[in-house]
């Protein structure tokens, strides 16, 4: 199974993953893991740092003349805000003790760990929190996951996403959505949803709907707030069987769960239908069976499950949807309370996108990626792709 753990600070020198469980004999590159950091970066409405932080992630172990070696891999991000403000942030996240004077921090922002994260650690200051509970961390599980994305893409397995509704503005229901993905899926696959939704500024499949987005963007900037909203991930190529339902943890549907919920400022996750079916009655909500003589396969009808039934993919599209909250830090400060004089005050502003959206997607898409990496290795995995392509030929 494919394990990650991710290591440093939003301002530190440097993020770091380790991954091992990847198989021996996948092909690999920097140049893969590079163009899932650019898509991360880029978004309307993304904050200065992503204009001039540009990713990259050095594979420094793990990998050899191109191939996975079954060893765990070590990957590697300088952040340049390190190196580029030598006035500051290496005196500032400095690893040795420092005689000059830190300004400590002591307003928490309503809505950020801030707060709940200096009482848990007994910080005196909400330094240490601000930088490893920031969104920077998500670039290293981006190139960690990456490498799931790479395996499953070696078996035509693909993920994609799109935002659905930013702000006030978004698709109307379910079918309309459908009407823009089902299409795109049956001609090739769910990497194509992801390579039309990059060419929008804010990764929306919808032209009209990418101007009204966007230029609700502008007015939110204007008001000094924040925007979040909903997204749309699908997996394509999955076969039937991945998950189990024979105990709660091997549940595929809820593994999904837990890593769109551990990606910072998710508030909400649904599969398929998710909660629109709680208001339907159930012929309107369950896919019928049907059964094809010419391949001798059962299959659905619809697809209001999300491809997932009982904890178990079905065969068809995995569906899922996730809600992410506006962001806690913005212009127009909110009331909070100083945690030394235990005086109300306003917060201090730290910079920040106001929307990070379409910049969340890409992320969400890689942790989905691994769930389903690892689903798929759980059913037919072995020490090396190669074993792996028997076990699954095998069992077509």
């Amino acid at each position: 199974m494919i394990r990650y753990l991710t290591s440093g600070e939003s301002h530190g020198p440097s993020l770091t993953a380790i991954v091992e469980g990847v198989p021996a004999g996948l092909e690999i590159s920097e140049e893969f893991i590079a163009k899932q950091l650019a898509r991360r970066q880029k978004g309307y409405g993304r904050g200065g740092r992503m204009a001039w932080e540009k990713d990259k992630a050095t594979i420094s172990s793990g990998v050899r003349h191109g191939l996975t070696m079954g060893s765990p891999i070590a990957l590697s991000l300088p952040n340049r805000a390190f190196k580029k403000d030598k006035a500051n942030w290496p005196v500032v996240m400095s690893k040795d003790p420092v005689e000059e004077k830190i300004e400590r921090i002591t307003l928490a922002r309503p809505g950020h760990a801030d707060l709940v994260g200096t009482q848990k650690f007994r910080f005196d200051d909400i330094r240490p929190v601000i930088e490893r509970s920031s969104a920077r961390e998500t670039a290293a599980r981006v190139a960690a996951t990456a490498l799931s994305r790479r395996l499953l893409e070696h078996f035509g397995i693909y993920v994609g996403g799109h935002v659905i509704q930013l702000g006030s503005v978004g698709f109307k229901n379910w079918d309309e959505v459908r009407a823009h993905t089902d299409s795109i899926i049956t001609q090739k696959n769910a990497l194509e949803i992801s390579e039309i939704a990059d060419k929008s500024e804010v990764r929306c499949l919808n032209a009209d709907l990418t101007e009204q987005m966007v230029e609700e963007i502008k007015q939110v900037r204007k008001d000094g707030y924040s925007l979040g909203g909903h997204y749309e991930i699908i997996v394509s190529g999955v076969p039937a069987g991945l998950g189990s339902y024979v105990h709660w943890d091997k549940k595929l549907d809820g593994k999904i769960a837990q890593a769109v919920m551990g990606t910072q400022a998710m508030k909400g996750v649904e599969i398929g239908y998710g909660f629109e079916a709680g208001r339907q009655t159930g012929n309107l909500v369950h896919d019928e069976i049907t059964y094809n003589s010419e391949n001798d396969k059962f299959d659905r009808a619809t697809n209001r499950a999300g491809g997932i039934e009982g904890g178990m993919s079905t065969g068809q599209p995995i569906i899922i949807r996730g809600c992410m909250k506006p962001i806690p830090t913005m212009l127009k400060a909110l009331g909070t309370v100083d945690l030394d004089s235990k005086k109300p005050t306003e917060t201090r502003y730290e910079r920040s996108d106001v929307c990070a959206l379409p910049r969340a997607v890409v992320v969400v898409e890689n942790v989905i990626a691994d769930v389903i990496a690892n689903a798929f290795l759980e059913k037919f995995g072995g020490d090396s792709i190669a074993e792996i392509e028997e076990r699954y030929e095998a069992a077509q």
